[in-house]
């Protein structure tokens, strides 16, 4: 099945900060946004769980945030994978939602 986004996924950069982390050693919600292209800042929400069968998150992002990805022309299921990932492995930047110098859609 080919993919109706074009594109190199490879070059597509995107970057994640976390505003605000809430918790219990169990399961931690977070909220943040994330930055495609280095222009364009889309806002999420996840609850991560880290103990039984090792690191999760359950990654929420709005339909319309989704639906403004693929006018992008770019796959949202990727994107949800990417920062998913991003997540999990630590890949971001922990920010005071005050610092927040991209408009949020």
């Amino acid at each position: 099945m080919t993919s109706t986004f074009s594109g190199d996924r490879e070059d597509i950069s995107i970057d994640v900060y976390v505003n605000n982390v809430m918790g219990t050693e169990i399961a931690s919600k977070l909220s943040g946004y994330f930055v495609i292209q280095g222009n364009r800042t889309f806002r999420f929400r996840a609850i991560a769980f880290g103990r039984i069968g090792g690191h999760n998150i359950s990654l929420s992002i709005s339909k319309k945030t989704l639906e403004d990805i693929k006018k992008m022309q770019i796959d949202p299921e990727w994107v949800e994978l990417k920062v998913q990932r991003k997540l999990i492995e630590g890949d971001i930047s922990i920010t005071d939602s005050k610092e927040q110098k991209h408009k949020s859609n």
